[in-house]
Parts: C-alpha cells; structure tokens; sequence
C-alpha cells in the first residue's frame, strides 16, 4: 500500500492527499545509525511550499469539522486496521531509520494502532453541557448557555526520532478527532517511518488536505513553522531548548509540549532491591536510555546502596549490545554527536572522583551501558539529561535528602519510588515536583488514557487521550435568553 510514497528510495510529501516531491528538487539523505548505510531521501521543502500546505490544512479543515464526530471516528479505526496489517513493513523500516530494537519497533507499532482506536471511541464520549443561569446569585431562570466543544483549526504537529511512529500518532489522532486539520513535521531520523505512517491515514479515508506533512531542515522552515500565521496549535515533542525556544517566538499559540527529563528512581531499605534493580535497568537502558521517561538517576538510601548497586549492575551485564538486528537492546545511539555528549558526562563524572562500576565504552555512535556508583551533586551527570545508556547512583541518607537532590532538577516530568511503605511513598509522591509519581515501576508513558505531563522544564499541558482531545478542541458557548 505504500508504492505511492517513494521511487527509488526517494520519499515525497504528502500534500491535499497526493503525494509529491518538492518544487526545488531539494532533499535530505537519511543514513543508518547502525553503519551509516543509505535509508532514503525526503523533501526538503521551501518556505512558499510551507505557504501553500498551511492554505490547504486551513481550507479542508472547515469540512472536516463539519463531520460527523462517528464519521472522523471510522476513518480513525480504518487507519488502525491498517496499522496493524502493515505493522512488520513500518516496524523493520524503523529499526533501519532510527536503530530501534525490532522487538521494540513492532511494539511501538501496535501499540499505536491500540492508541488510534482508543482514541476513535475516546472522541465519541465527549459531550458539551447545559448551564442554568440560576445557581448564580442574583439571576433567575431566564438564560441557558449551551456549551460545545469545538477545534481550534490547523494543528502543527512536531514529533521526535525516538518514537517516531507512536508520537506522531498521539498528535495526530487526537487533533482529527477533534475536527482540527493536521500538519506533521517529522524529525529527519524517523521521518520515513513518520510518512508511512502518514500514508496509513490518507489510504484510511481522510480526505485530502486534512493530514498534511513538511520535510524539510529545521534550521531553514523550522522558526517559519512555529509562527506561521494560520497555525492555531503547536503540539511538539523534543529538547527542552527547543521547546523554550518555540514558546518564546510563538507569542499567543497554545500549545502542548512534552519536553526533557532527569527522571529519578528513589529507593529505600525496605524495598524489594531485586525487583527495583530489573525496573532501574529496564527503565535506564532500554532503546539505548533515548527516552524521555528513561530513568537517568539513582537515589538511594545508604544502607542498601551496596547491595542495590551489585543487583543493577549484575542486570546490566545481561544487556545485548550491538546492531537492531541482532537482537541487542543496547544500540547505537542517533548520531556520534548524541555519543559525544554522552562521553562528556562521563568523562566529567570520572574527572570528579565518581565511581565507574561498569561501561565507559565508545565505538563511534555505539555507547556501551554504563554505571556510576557514587555520583554527587556538583557533577554534570547528576543534573544534565543524557539521552544515552549511562546511569549514575547518587547516595542519600535519608528520604528528605532524596526528595530535596529530585526537587533541585530543573525537570520535573515522572520520578519513581521503590519501597514497602505506602505512608513513605505517598509523602514521597506528594512532595516530588513531577508530573507523575509511579511506585514501585520504572518511568513509563502508559497505557495511553493515563495523564502524562511535566512540570518545569519538563513541558507544558497534559496529554493522555482524552486530555490531548481537550486541548486540542475549546469551549464554545451560545446563550439562550428567554424572555
């Protein structure tokens, strides 16, 4: 179903529900994390084409919304449908885009269509209400306002390499249902996976205009995106330094934002030490630790710090590390400039007396998992998001000592907390400045209904389905007078 999207491994964009190349000729060559070998070309579009798709998104998006709400929701579960069925094809171009494990991609996958479809019933159960004007003081029962919820108009979806596939579509989804347009910006790694993606709701039923995408350099349409004049919602997913950057040259767009973290994983002497070890290490390792929910810090309480370390470290050495294909979990990271930075923390980390336990292993792009035993505050490890397979323990004596080093973060997106006490954790959970507090688990998005947010440097707005439909839709009230 996808013959149409590419031609000699060069990928076109999608535009009014055709798909075609830029005007310039102009393209971006995607290689292989892995072994840098060729993986495609995508356009690379100009300012004017940026012009000419926000025109259709605004023109087509006036039909849509005039859609009923049980028709925008078929065409949504078509489009999983078809997810599902090309699941294997998108999976393995993932793995070879963004060296993502091929266990790890065919989940994200599915996963995704479990999303569209939630999503597709999640839209039907929103309702408007009814508000009597008298339960105000002073007013009697002479006026109704009748409240609805409406789209906001052209959606600017902006979605990052890591998932590129789950988190274009939890952007996406929720703005169709909603009655929006959409026009999706993928990253340049994870694009192709993005447009295949794209091609899944077009071949669904949308019609044209309502899903668009632009590829291109960020350094030349990105800014020119974020402040068009007809966008009317920014929901982006990305580095904290790009997301303030957005928000501060967008002036008055709303927008939801999903951005950094330095997640940190709280364990105390009563807790299970072997079951909070394999969530720590699932948690800080898995695709290679370039998740924003990864686990990038350890505190633990000084009593079982020893023993916690010798248990994380005893699973990290069960870690494959090596190419998507093989199987390894540990894989190369996006590019050697993510690899260089990770190296940086680490040798900043050795050069101020940290303790390496294991790793400190660099093959160009491919950082071999590392851990740190004694990590302190005044070291870069401690604060700064790695994006990469390195996890430092930093010991505490005691809860307060962890709640104060977590809360010091300039991030605040989730934080978990090991132990057998609920009057512990939830005093924990409730002084911890964090979107979302898990308790005996390792950091995680799911499942796909609960909130997810940040606080601080960490985002801005809550999605989660039904809350991502909510932001991406307003209130509208029309008063009725009766005389």
């Amino acid at each position: 179903m996808f013959e149409n999207i590419s031609k000699n491994g060069i990928y076109k964009n999608l535009f009014n529900g055709k798909w075609i190349e830029a005007k310039n000729k102009s393209t971006i060559e995607i290689s292989s994390p892995v072994d840098g070998k060729f993986v495609g070309k995508i356009q690379a579009l100009s300012k004017e084409e940026v012009d000419e798709i926000f025109e259709n998104s605004k023109e087509a998006q006036k039909s849509w919304a005039e859609t009923p709400v049980n028709e925008r929701a078929k065409i949504l579960h078509k489009a999983a449908d078809l997810l599902e069925e090309n699941a294997d094809e998108i999976a393995k171009i993932m793995s070879e885009e963004i060296s993502k494990d091929k266990e790890s991609s065919l989940s994200e996958v599915v996963r995704t269509a479990d999303f569209i479809r939630f999503t597709a019933d999640e839209g039907m159960h929103l309702e408007g209400e009814t508000i009597g004007s008298d339960s105000f003081p002073g007013f009697k029962k002479n006026k109704v306002s009748l409240v609805t919820r409406v789209p906001l108009g052209v959606v600017l979806a902006i979605s990052p390499f890591n998932y590129p596939v789950n988190l274009s579509a939890s952007k996406i989804a929720p703005a169709l249902i909603a009655g929006n347009s959409v026009i999706l910006k993928p990253p340049t790694n994870g694009a192709i996976s993005a447009l295949h993606l794209a091609e899944v709701f077009n071949a669904a039923g949308l019609p044209s205009g309502v899903l668009n995408t632009i590829t291109g350099r960020g350094s030349e349409i990105g800014d020119y995106l974020v402040t068009h004049k007809l966008v009317n919602f920014i929901n982006f997913t990305g580095s904290t330094a790009v997301g303030r950057h957005i928000a501060k040259i967008s002036e008055m767009v709303p927008m939801l934002m999903e951005l950094g973290g330095k997640d940190a994983a709280i364990v105390l002497p009563d807790a299970n030490l072997e079951e909070a070890a394999k969530n720590i290490v699932s948690g800080a390792y898995s695709y290679s630790g370039q998740r924003c929910t990864a686990v990038k810090r350890v505190l633990a309480v000084n009593s079982i710090a020893d023993k916690l370390t010798e248990l994380i470290a005893d699973n990290v050495k069960k870690l494959k590390v090596g190419n998507p294909e093989d199987g390894a979990k540990v894989t190369p990271l996006i590019n050697d400039k993510a690899a260089d930075f990770v190296q940086e923390l680490i040798d900043d980390a050795i050069e101020k007396g940290a303790k390496l336990i294991l790793g400190n292993k660099k093959e160009k792009n491919l950082m071999y998992p590392t851990l740190f035993d004694n990590v302190t505050t005044d070291m870069r490890l401690a604060w700064e998001e790695p994006f990469g397979p390195v996890l430092p323990i930093i010991r505490v004596n005691n809860i307060d000592e962890a709640i104060k080093i977590a809360n010091e973060s300039e991030y605040g997106l989730q934080a978990s907390i090991f132990t057998r006490n609920m009057d512990d954790a939830f005093y924990i959970a409730g002084k911890l400045e964090v979107g979302t507090v898990q308790i005996n688990n390792k950091p995680e998005r799911g499942p796909d209904h609960f909130p997810f947010q940040g606080v601080k440097s960490s985002g801005i707005g809550s999605q989660g389905i039904r809350y991502s439909i909510e932001a991406m839709s307003r209130r509208k009230a029309i008063v009725l007078n009766i005389k």
